[in-house]
């Protein structure tokens, strides 16, 4: 029966003219919180790129891995406001609820919305504020990494 499928499938393409090619996993958008060569911090698009989990089925796949210190649960209520500061340790921050709006220097404001993923790594410099925004609570899973 596997076989038909295939041969049907085949006869399919090839009279179609077509060719068939296995898709690249597309990757996964974060947004990097950096430290720039100005002492300021900057964000921008970072992209964290898939491959096959060897041994899995091919639907399986999984970034670079990245060395963990610590994960935990984060909740702060609307209307908290932290002024310059930096990232403690590089890490994720993975907004799980509510929204948050981080500030950079020049006012360029990234809205932590539930999915987003931030990268956290501007541990020195003028830093950004954080505010969480709305009448819910922001949660955000923090994922610490080694150095």
């Amino acid at each position: 029966m596997r076989s038909m499928r295939l041969l049907v499938t085949l006869a399919l393409l090839l009279g179609t003219g077509k060719m068939v090619v296995a898709q690249k996993p597309e990757p996964a958008s974060v947004t990097r919180l950096y430290t720039g060569a100005d002492g300021l911090s900057h964000f921008e698009p970072m992209h964290v790129e898939f491959v096959p989990v060897p041994g899995a089925p091919n639907t399986v796949t999984q970034s670079e891995a990245i060395p963990t210190k610590k994960s935990y649960l984060v909740r702060i209520a609307p209307g908290f406001f932290e002024d310059w500061h930096n990232a403690d340790v590089r890490r994720y921050v993975v907004t799980m609820s509510g929204r948050a709006e981080v500030e950079v220097a020049g006012g360029e404001k990234l809205v932590a919305e539930p999915g987003q993923i931030v990268f956290a790594e501007d541990l020195t410099g003028k830093g950004h504020t954080f505010r969480v925004v709305g009448n819910s609570d922001w949660v955000a899973l923090f994922v610490d990494f080694e150095k």
